[in-house]
């Protein structure tokens, strides 16, 4: 055994780099299940979401995890850091609610996806970043993660019965606040909160599966016939692409929806996780940050290929490297981890609503901590920021949101004789969010 440790460890070692990291096999192993354990919630809450949409859930489970093992081991290997990607709940809930869930062709949706990758790599590999982070304004940086997540909140909270429409006074009221499942939700909210903010790792997959287990006596969930089974067809999300009907105007505001705040969650969070992990210089950037990016955008265009949401940098890559995990072979270890739960969608499919509800409305919640980077001593800048979260939740459209927030934004600039701090880019973005907003209107 320590003959083939040795062996086995000295090559990996090797690869890895784990002396220059200052690691060992051991610990890249711990930090590698680790990092499995904190983000395994979204093999049952990703597929369940698409489902939502009308794909089935065999056919999501499968894609999301072959695409979360294939994107992971690359950025494993092309940059060797301890970063896991997966489909973004954010971006999951837009392609699957607002896109699919309003009849907009699978074709379409896969396509918006596929721009925001190519317009992403565009970026990555051109060296344009600082660019696009100067003309972004920062009301809609900052907006844009807030309102998706009041809307993936939102969503739990309906999934859960939570809240429900009343037609009669045409508002979102309480539910039936007595049903089992709806107790449940609300005990799974209440234990994702006491998990983690008692800092436990894995803390929402383990409210998961307590919520899921109490669930099988009720009578809300069963336990499947079998366990195993070989992963479910892909053939139905497998190169549906309509990139020409995806140019459509009408589809900028989703197109922007998925490409900002992917190209800025994926630049925070590198810079986040590669803080942590002690990977920063003395002026606060992230060597090689570039591969990262490469990865990153890659991942999300090529996933567009099997129709799979924006795949990002899952800031729980942050539990592994807490654990010690320096090197691309901690996220090797969780790819290897998330292909074993590929042959177990059976035990996926029977976690309820009542299990997964919590997540959204969790992830979502503290999704709004970044409103305290708004300026709100400017009125260019909080307006718009508002305008962002409130017309996304109003409307239960995040596309509708940032299109007012361009809107609010351009004008507040030219009513106040600012207009030239802006690049002319943001006037011709607005501009077109006018048409959009005809479009929406005529139909």
């Amino acid at each position: 055994m320590d003959t083939v440790t040795k062996t086995s460890g000295f090559s990996i070692a090797k690869w890895f780099d784990f002396k220059g990291n200052k690691t060992n096999l051991k610990t890249e192993i711990i930090a590698g299940f680790t990092t499995f354990a904190t983000m395994a919630y979204m093999v049952a809450v990703v597929p369940g979401m698409l489902s939502k949409g009308g794909i089935p859930f065999d056919s999501a489970f499968t894609v999301t995890i072959f695409m979360t093992v294939i994107t992971t081991i690359a950025m494993a290997l092309y940059t060797n850091r301890p970063f896991v990607l997966g489909p973004g709940l954010g971006s999951v809930a837009i392609f699957s609610y607002t896109l699919l869930g309003n009849d907009v062709p699978l074709s379409i949706a896969a396509g918006i996806v596929f721009i925001s990758g190519v317009l992403f790599m565009l970026v990555s590999f051109l060296g344009v970043r600082d660019f696009v982070v100067r003309i972004i304004p920062q009301s809609v940086k900052v907006s844009v993660g807030v309102g998706i997540g009041l809307f993936i909140a939102l969503l739990g909270f309906k999934q859960a019965g939570i809240v429900v429409a009343n037609a009669r006074k045409n508002v979102l009221v309480f539910g039936d606040l007595a049903t089992m499942e709806v107790l449940l939700a609300i005990v799974g909210f209440f234990l994702v909160l006491f998990f983690t903010s008692r800092n436990i790792k894995g803390g929402i997959i383990i409210s998961v599966l307590i919520i899921t287990l109490v669930s099988i006596p009720l009578g809300i969930t069963s336990v499947p016939d079998h366990l195993f089974q070989m992963p479910g067809s892909m053939d139905g999300m497998m190169f549906e692409l309509d990139v020409i009907g995806a140019l459509s105007p009408v589809y900028l505001p989703f197109l922007l929806a998925f490409f900002i705040p992917d190209f800025f969650s994926t630049l925070g969070a590198l810079l986040g996780l590669g803080s942590q992990a002690g990977y920063l210089d003395k002026d606060g950037n992230l060597p090689g940050i570039e591969k990262n990016f490469h990865v990153d955008s890659t991942a999300t265009t090529v996933g567009a290929l099997f129709a799979c949401p924006v795949l990002t940098t899952y800031l729980e890559s942050a539990a592994g490297v807490e654990s010690g995990g320096r090197t691309g072979f901690t996220a090797l270890v969780t790819a290897a981890c998330f292909t074993l739960i590929l042959f177990l969608a059976p035990l996926a499919a029977m976690t309820p609503t009542a299990a997964t509800a919590p997540v959204l409305m969790y992830i979502g919640i503290i999704m709004m901590g970044s409103m305290r980077k708004v300026n709100y001593d400017d009125v260019c800048e909080y307006l718009p920021a508002f305008v962002c979260v409130a017309v996304s939740i109003f409307s239960f459209n995040a596309g509708n949101g940032i299109a007012a927030a361009m809107l609010v934004y351009a004008f507040l600039k030219l009513a106040t004789g600012r207009y030239k701090e802006d690049h002319w880019s943001i006037y011709l973005i607005a501009s077109s969010m006018i048409y959009y907003f005809y479009i929406v209107s005529a139909h």
